[in-house]
């Protein structure tokens, strides 16, 4: 019965996504408190994570690289978002069970002016088997490297868990993403600083005069998940860069 659901969700995502894994809420045991799954659904039992990647080619487009990368996240994320609302309605109507959908992008949760995701969708996708993390602190799928957008739902039916990827996803002794970064968000040791990464390479104009003082910053959830949450890309360096995302040459 449980691997009949599981079966059936595989079934109704079909070809509306590229990659899904399932993640038993044991896994989340190291979780923040309240960016565990269990703070999302009721009896949470198990996460679902399904991703789409976004196009190779806008990476090496000669001209429109961040306008094709900024319209390919935004469209999958609005995609994702849709395909989890209609997820959870098809899981509720196979039984008595609670789901409830983890947005690919907003809203979010702020810890002063840090972002963080309702939960990590991020290790959320590692917990599910759909990759490892790498050194530039992304998921790294073995297909799609670090180009999928993600999105999850959280639901109480009981649905076994996929096998972990216990794997080193970049090559070895790469340092692309590190020594490309023209925000220098990477420390000597080779540590990724979110926050050094983020004033760099997102923008958008709401921020420089909605969060331009301290009565802004106060409101910095509700700027950015309202008016600010449609942002622009100014930096793609290390996607651009990783060996995980070229193209995998395909069996004739």
């Amino acid at each position: 019965m449980k691997n009949g659901l599981k079966q059936r969700v595989i079934q109704f995502l079909g070809d509306q996504v590229s990659v899904v894994g399932f993640a038993p809420i044991e896994r989340f045991s190291d979780a923040p408190e309240k960016h565990h799954p269990s703070w999302v659904c009721k009896d949470a039992a198990i996460v679902i994570v399904f991703g789409i990647p976004i196009p190779r080619g806008v990476l090496s487009s000669p001209e429109y690289n961040l306008y094709g990368l900024h319209r390919s996240y935004h469209t999958a994320y609005r995609r994702l978002d849709e395909i989890g609302l209609t997820l959870c309605n098809f899981i509720e109507s196979q039984g008595s069970h609670a789901a409830v959908p983890v947005p690919s992008y907003a809203p979010m949760v702020f810890h002063g002016p840090e972002p963080w995701g309702i939960i990590s969708l991020k290790h959320a996708a590692v917990r599910a088997g759909l990759g490892a993390f790498g050194r530039s602190g992304q998921m790294y799928h073995p297909d799609h490297g670090s180009l999928l957008r993600l999105a999850a739902v959280v639901t109480s039916a009981r649905i076994p868990g996929d096998p972990v990827m216990d794997i080193d996803p970049c090559p070895k002794g790469c340092k692309a993403c590190q020594q490309k970064c023209p925000a220098h968000a990477f420390t000597q040791s080779g540590d990724f600083q979110k926050m050094v990464c983020l004033p760099y390479s997102v923008k958008h104009a709401i921020y420089s005069l909605a969060l331009k003082d301290e009565a802004g910053l106060k409101h910095i959830e509700r700027v950015i998940n309202t008016a600010g949450h449609d942002y622009w890309l100014a930096c793609d360096e290390c996607l651009k860069c990783c060996p995980n995302n070229r193209p995998r040459k395909k069996a004739d």
